[in-house]
């Protein structure tokens, strides 16, 4: 699969293991600061707290009447042998990694295309996670492959223990089934590989001696050469040790030969200098920062901006020859650009064709774009509305790809499509239905925000519900890093929470990519303050309507989602009767000096620039507790594993409420990484957990 997102994050914290990276570093001490010691994430003191609150905690959820039933749904739905099984074309055939109640770690398996359409594919096991992990004593976590085009027989799979950033890369061979002995081996790091040939690697990786930045990444490329010891790997490209970010490369191709080795070097979070790599050296390309290249297809290659680029707009998909890029010389066609209330979400090439989707309010499209002696020409895809819309694999193989309908209560949809042909795509596979949305209805309304923005948010609730201010509800968004927050059937949420009477909005606040760049670009570093508005300005508007009221409203959030959980808590104490907060970041005055905190400067801004630093003061949570204030209970939960923005924001915030005598609930899960997912019994249990605490809030004492 090669499917290539046009934004340049996406996830939390666009967490990868190219650029989500976590180093020892040597951390300043804080006088003023009594809760230094909980930033030791593995240390035996803070570990001991943290059994202690999590022997508080748990007993005040799991003896819920309702907790066991909510675990038993969710660990339900997450192992049923009925899911979409997702494909990822490579090598000739379908893969997909399965997860259920046979397989909590997962396997990796694959099918032919063709038996893949049928309703009961016949699958082949590649690599089985729980036996691998028991037959080695580790928790091995799955965290994909890449593998060397065109064949794609020859893979390096990313194994994870607990579910960490950081990886272990194992040479594999798709065509035995095993991996490869005497193969290559890249110990755990958090590291970056990508393939020259079958027995060269360029890899980004912790090599000793001051080789990451302050935020862990690795700024030194050095090529590797089957059967050399990494100590002899001859350096190719070096960033600099002041880089927010890290160097990685990657490999571009296209059907007819042509291929593009790109090196980037992300000095800013969000921008980068891109460099083309052949073996006689570097060259930098004259782009902006935040402009990439993402793709080939008939020798175009494809760019994503953020930023102007000449005549090109941000926001826009455009294409040059990949001639003038070897050259230098870019003149850039556009492709697409989007309007003011539009954003694309992805581009991923075919054989022959590029497959495009974008938001338009907040719903899904998608177009076909072919190239030919005029330009670039396009279809658009006939498609649901009032859905989003995705690629779920596409291969530069064939002009055979795979995409995904979903809406809030229609359940996930499959289909097959032939990007150079005109027929409409076709439904293969649909996910059986989880909960019951009969009487179910879903609308989309605008607040008006502090400055008079218009926010959109969308709001699921039962058909005809009394407009009293009494629907339990919950309530999320995200707000950062141009992270688009899209319609999407969420299985669990619909079987524990809709099913059972609650409603549940969806707010698309600025600071995320659902209206391209400026979207995001509107709440960068001292201009945040307009995302947390635009939340509290939501629910303003839920309690105009009557949807629902403050004593029936909860709100939930993670990594950067959390910190807005954070200062939402702060800011509006009595806006919401429940809060819960996710893996956060919650201490924004040291968060640049906690796991890989410093490569966000470029969304959060820095404590080293007054201006910046006297902002953060204002919105920290951690900093702006205050004894005496009327706050809901909260419910802070996170991971030992998570080596992205790490457990320590959560643990200090925690710790603070104690002192102040605040009521909270604290939570640490020992494994899981940053999103929580070592396995499917583990993805259950925080389900419920965080259900049975809104069910206390905001539905009230389980019936006897």
């Amino acid at each position: 699969m090669r499917k290539l997102m046009l934004a340049v994050t996406a996830g939390m914290l666009a967490g990868t293991s190219a650029f989500a990276q976590t180093a020892a570093m040597t951390k300043p001490v804080d006088a003023t600061d009594p809760y230094i010691w909980l930033e030791d994430k593995d240390g035996a003191k803070a570990l001991a707290w943290v059994e202690a609150e999590n022997a508080q905690t748990l007993p005040r959820l799991q003896n819920d009447p309702r907790y066991d039933t909510f675990y038993q749904e969710a660990l339900a739905i997450a192992s049923a042998k009925d899911r979409i099984p997702m494909p990822d074309q490579r090598f000739g055939r379908v893969y997909n990694f399965w997860r259920d109640a046979d397989h909590p770690h997962g396997i990796w398996r694959w099918t032919s295309e063709t038996d893949y359409a049928s309703a009961t594919p016949h699958w082949t096991t590649a690599l089985d996670m729980d036996a691998l992990g028991k037959a080695e004593g580790r928790q091995w976590v799955f965290k994909g492959a890449t593998c060397l085009h065109p064949e794609d027989r020859q893979c390096l799979v990313a194994l994870s223990e607990g579910g960490e950033d950081a990886v272990t890369y194992r040479e594999f061979d798709l065509g035995t089934g095993r991996f490869v002995a005497g193969g290559f081996l890249l110990p755990k790091s958090k590291q970056n590989a990508a393939w020259i040939d079958q027995d060269t690697l360029l890899v980004a990786r912790d090599w000793g001696g001051g080789t990451t930045t302050q935020s862990g990444y690795a700024f030194v490329m050095k090529q590797v050469t089957r059967g050399q010891p990494l100590d002899q790997a001859t350096e190719v490209y070096r960033g600099e040790a002041s880089d927010q970010g890290g160097t990685a490369a990657s490999v571009l191709t296209d059907a007819k030969g042509h291929r593009l080795v790109v090196i980037q070097r992300r000095k800013t979070f969000f921008g980068a200098d891109k460099l083309v790599w052949t073996p006689t050296g570097v060259t930098k390309l004259d782009l902006p920062d935040r402009t990439f290249p993402s793709a080939i297809v008939d020798g175009q290659v494809i760019f994503s901006t953020s930023d102007p680029w000449g005549a090109i707009p941000t926001g826009a998909i455009a294409s040059a020859p990949l001639a003038e890029v070897e050259r230098g010389v870019l003149k850039p066609t556009l492709i697409f650009a989007p309007n003011a209330r539009q954003s694309v979400e992805s581009a991923a090439d075919t054989r022959d064709r590029l497959i495009v989707t974008i938001t338009d309010n907040v719903r899904g499209r998608a177009m076909v774009f072919d190239h030919g002696a005029n330009g670039w020409t396009s279809r658009p895809l006939a498609l649901p509305d009032n859905a989003s819309i995705g690629v779920a694999s596409t291969d530069d193989r064939s002009d055979h790809a795979y995409m995904t309908v979903t809406g809030f209560l229609t359940p996930t949809s499959l289909l097959s499509l032939d990007a150079a042909s005109a027929a409409e795509p076709r439904t293969i596979k649909t996910l059986p239905a989880k909960f019951d949305a009969s009487n179910l209805v879903v609308e989309q309304f605008e607040a008006t925000s502090t400055d008079g923005t218009k926010v959109p948010y969308f709001i699921v609730h039962k058909k005809g519900i009394t407009l009293d201010g009494t629907t339990p509800t919950i309530m999320t968004a995200y707000g950062g890093f141009e992270v688009s927050m899209t319609p999407g059937y969420s299985a669990i949420t619909g079987k524990l929470w809709l099913e059972r009477g609650g409603s549940y909005v969806l707010a698309n606040i600025r600071g995320g990519g659902e209206f391209g760049p400026a979207w995001h670009d509107a709440g960068r570093k001292t201009k945040r303050q307009v995302i947390y508005d635009d939340f509290a300005s939501v629910a303003k508007d839920l309690f105009a309507r009557k949807l629902t009221s403050p004593a029936k409203l909860g709100i939930y959030g993670g990594s950067n989602g959390g910190l807005l959980m954070g200062v939402e808590f702060n800011q509006h104490p009595d806006l919401w009767k429940a809060v819960t907060i996710q893996v956060p970041l919650l201490d924004m005055i040291r968060y640049e000096q906690i796991a890989a905190g410093a490569s966000w400067v470029d969304e959060y801004g820095s404590v080293s620039v007054p201006a910046e630093k006297a902002f953060l003061e204002t919105i920290s949570p951690y900093q702006n507790l205050k004894k005496g204030v009327a706050y809901p209970e909260p419910y802070i939960w996170t991971t030992t594993k998570d080596d992205r923005v790490g457990p320590q924001h959560a643990r200090k915030f925690a710790a603070r409420m104690k002192e102040y005598g605040l009521p909270y609930l604290f939570y640490e899960d020992t494994a899981g990484g940053h999103s929580g997912d070592a396995d499917i019994e583990q993805g259950a249990r925080l389900q419920a957990l965080q259900m049975t605490y809104f069910a206390q809030k905001l539905v009230g004492p389980a019936a006897k």
